[in-house]
């Protein structure tokens, strides 16, 4: 117990040495009430775990069980010396004993659930991809056997209390060991026997782990509490990773490109050690439990892009790393391990010849849908520290895809991806039989129709927003719209890295939407409507009301402003948008929409709503090829057609782009049709006529 008692000691002080290399972060301690009401909740209430209702059920009875272990390990001290003896004032309280034999019994059932699940999903199992593949199988194991050891020493030795008329509590406080009694000989030596083995157990367990600074499976049922307390934004109702990306920070301050030094201010991240101490905090949480690799897009698609590996993999670079981090920074670091020196060499981007800890196709499969964010139970912000990786590979290195470079060339010099001249921004109105208001100071109007580059400049795109506005002048809103006044408002060169090219186009737009007075925003495109409500409040636009045009034309059905009266014929099936959906929780208002305007209602694919699969355009890969397994948006499109469904709706550019393409590739556009849920209300609302 010493032994174990001083390993543990050090290791904590090892790891907390480790975690603090990292730079600082001050937003992590603003809120504290809120934080430490969202961590009681997420690891008490288990609201994250229990989106996986089996897993989370089985794994908030370990959890208990293994707070209330603690307990019966010290009672083991008293037991292995004296049979008679137990916990000092609570040991003998019936209350006590039930509570304990419950947890007991639901404690041990919990772990075979966790234990059958691990097995049926191990990585060598003929069929399918795990979500264990790249875990350490054996520390999983090692951990759940001990947590069943100790249970079934702790059952045994009140069974042995029973037998030799030791047991304080009457039988309906302890059924099972009453049960247990009947069955094992009045031993006392047994009884304390068992103590001792139960010791040696939880003792073995501690000192396995002290070992193992990167035991995440073991070291997340402490580091879990901190990570979840100190997460980006407690405030928001799911993944505080989700929504706004993190921004560009150096030495914990918000980095000014117009005072910016690259030779003194840190541009993204190049080394590990340039991640926040938050992030090296993520990386020593991670469980290795899978859950966001079974989500991620890439990695279920044949990319090397799994979001556990990614972290684990920055893991181990960190703690092989960290002895020369932590050496003295005077000395010529002769006296660090080899191993340290080596690691230390190793670039944090780089392929298999230059040794790098993170591949360049990891780094660019990323499609930023946050899939990862939302399934991580504690709170890891992966997508962050993508975006963080690739700023500093894109600012510094110019070391990214070719053909995003276009992409970003289009953004400075024309103020839109695909490079059309601004002077057609407004050519999507010509074909409208009304006229639209033109945004500016003088001009009085309601909301802001925020079109967007796609909307502008994209065929596909253009029926949607010339839906929109027909639907909102049907409707009677007061809208405008900017025009060639509009810009990109730099998602895709913010989530590709380049935040320089973000901040010019957005100090851009946030200065003509505060000369135009504008207080309401509808945006049909959700990688707008992300960035406008969540991100350019960092910017200075504040007090503005950010709406994407499914919530709105659904306010505008239930207050009978507009009036589906014609079911249009067929089944359909809806694609939710990550960032529509999961980044920013829009589930409810597209469906509505549609359940009014079709007659047999909505046919919901498999993976729907937070859980829904990414059509593949996100992060910036609308512009970059996709040259590893298959094609995602073609992954998305065999979902949608298992349904049976003759039209599938999209409430995003990106999507109808991918969905649509994925759909001429399948050969099956010409009895499905790919379609904006705007456009399809339109059609039943004109039926009206």
């Amino acid at each position: 117990t010493v032994v174990a008692v001083v390993l543990a000691v050090r290791a904590v002080w090892r790891m907390v040495a480790v975690i603090r290399l990292g730079q600082p972060d001050p937003s992590r301690f603003v809120g504290k009430s809120v934080r430490l009401r969202r961590m009681l909740a997420e690891t008490f209430g288990h609201t994250r775990m229990l989106k996986w209702s089996v897993v989370g059920a089985a794994h908030w009875f370990v959890m208990v069980a293994f707070i209330v272990l603690s307990l019966l390990v010290l009672e083991a001290y008293f037991e292995v010396v004296d049979p008679h003896a137990g916990l000092p004032i609570v040991g003998g309280w019936a209350v006590y004993g039930l509570a304990t034999e419950v947890i007991g019994v639901f404690g041990l059932a919990g772990i075979a659930v966790l234990i059958t699940i691990r097995l049926v999903n191990r990585p060598t199992r003929p069929a399918g991809r795990s979500r264990f593949t790249g875990s350490t199988m054996w520390q999983g194991y090692f951990v759940e056997w001990v947590i069943v050891a100790v249970l079934v020493c702790g059952f045994v030795i009140r069974g042995f209390k029973t037998a030799t008329g030791h047991m304080p509590w009457p039988a309906w406080a302890a059924p099972v060991s009453h049960a247990l009694g009947d069955l094992l000989p009045a031993s006392e030596a047994g009884l304390s026997i068992v103590a001792a083995v139960k010791i040696v157990v939880s003792m073995t367990w501690l000192i396995t782990i002290a070992t193992n600074l990167t035991m995440g499976v073991a070291w997340h049922r402490f580091a879990a509490f901190v990570n979840i307390f100190f997460k980006r934004d407690p405030a928001r109702p799911a993944g505080s990773g989700l929504g706004a990306v993190k921004p560009m920070t150096s030495g914990g301050k918000l980095l000014d490109f117009e005072e910016a030094d690259p030779d003194k201010d840190q541009f993204g991240v190049a080394a590990v050690e340039q991640f926040s101490w938050k992030g090296l905090l993520d990386f020593t949480t991670c469980t290795e439990c899978g859950r966001c690799q079974s989500q991620c897009p890439a990695w279920n698609t044949g990319k090397p892009l799994s979001p556990k590996l990614l972290i684990l993999s920055l893991r181990d670079h960190a703690y092989a790393k960290a002895p020369y981090l932590l050496a003295d920074t005077n000395s010529d670091h002769s006296t660090v391990d080899a191993l340290a020196l080596a690691e230390a060499q190793r670039p944090l981007i780089g392929g298999a010849d230059e040794q790098g800890v993170i591949d360049p196709d990891v780094l660019w499969s990323c499609t930023t849908c946050g899939a990862c964010v939302e399934q991580c139970p504690v709170d890891i912000e992966h997508v962050d520290h993508i975006v963080d990786m690739r700023r500093y590979q894109v600012l510094i290195e110019s070391a990214f895809p070719s053909e995003a470079g276009v992409m970003l060339r289009n953004l400075e010099n024309k103020g839109n991806p695909w490079g059309a001249p601004p002077n057609t921004r407004e050519d999507w109105t010509k074909t409208l039989d009304f006229d639209i208001k033109r945004a500016d100071a003088e001009t009085k109007f309601e909301y802001l129709y925020w079109v967007g580059c796609a909307a502008a400049f994209e065929d596909r795109a253009k029926k949607t927003a010339r839906a929109v506005a027909t639907l909102l002048h049907q409707a009677g809103v007061d809208f405008a719209i900017l025009g060639e006044g509009e810009t990109c408002t730099g998602d895709p060169a913010r989530r590709l890295g380049n935040e320089f090219v973000f901040q010019m186009l957005a100090a851009q737009n946030v200065e003509t939407l505060t000369e135009a007075n504008v207080t309401k925003i509808v945006a049909s495109c959700p990688h707008c409507f992300n960035t406008l409500a969540n991100e350019y409040p960092q910017l200075g636009l504040t007090n503005v009301h950010v709406v994407h045009h499914t919530q709105l034309l659904a306010d505008l059905v239930t207050t009978g402003k507009l009036t589906p009266v014609q079911p249009l014929p067929g089944t359909i099936t809806y694609h939710d948008p990550c960032y529509l959906g999961r980044h920013n929780r829009v589930f409810t208002p597209p469906r509505q929409l549609l359940t009014t305007t079709t007659a047999t209602g909505i046919t919901e694919m498999p993976r729907n709503q937070e859980r829904s699969f990414c059509c593949g355009a996100g992060g910036a890969r609308m512009w970059m090829e996709e040259r590893i397994g298959k094609r995602i948006n073609t992954e998305r499109v065999d979902e949608a057609l298992h349904t049976g469904a003759t039209t599938i709706a999209v409430s995003c550019p990106f999507c109808h782009t991918m969905i649509n393409d994925g759909v001429t590739g399948k050969g099956a556009n010409d009895h499905v049709e790919v379609v904006d849920v705007a456009t399809v209300l339109l059609r039943s609302v004109k039926a009206e006529a």
